[in-house]
């Protein structure tokens, strides 16, 4: 429970075929956000931030392609400007394409960062720069 009431997300689950290219970007653009994988078993990681295990990000390993998660948006948010750039710079390095480097956004009242994971899907980071 947040001071706001129930979580909006409890978990959410991405579907992937390359397990091992998955795993190694998400752990890889979490981390700088004090992101980690609390759990993992064979074609499964759950991510969430130290000590919590709500809310998390599961990653799980589907053999049909038909199944694959794709067309998502995810946004992380990060405490810092230096934690999206890290995160930027972390999903280039494992695998991930850039969607837009890291600035700040008026429209958005916010710093952040866009990256595509290795199956196309929309991650973004950012840290709030002010509330409307």
């Amino acid at each position: 429970m947040s001071a706001h009431g129930p979580l909006l997300v409890h978990h959410l689950g991405v579907f992937v075929t390359d397990f091992a290219a998955a795993e190694d970007f998400w752990t890889a653009v979490l981390a700088p956000l004090g992101i980690v994988p609390g759990y993992r078993a064979d074609g499964l990681a759950e991510y969430w931030h130290d000590g919590h295990d709500t809310p998390s990000l599961a990653l799980q390993h589907v053999t049909d392609p038909a199944a694959e998660t794709r067309g998502l948006h995810l946004a992380f948010p990060a405490r810092t400007r230096t934690e999206v750039d890290a995160f930027h710079r972390a999903a280039l390095a494992h695998g991930g394409t850039d969607r837009y480097a890291p600035r700040h956004w008026e429209e958005y009242r916010a710093y952040c960062a866009f990256v595509s994971d290795p199956a196309g899907n929309n991650v973004e980071a950012l840290v709030e720069e002010g509330r409307r």
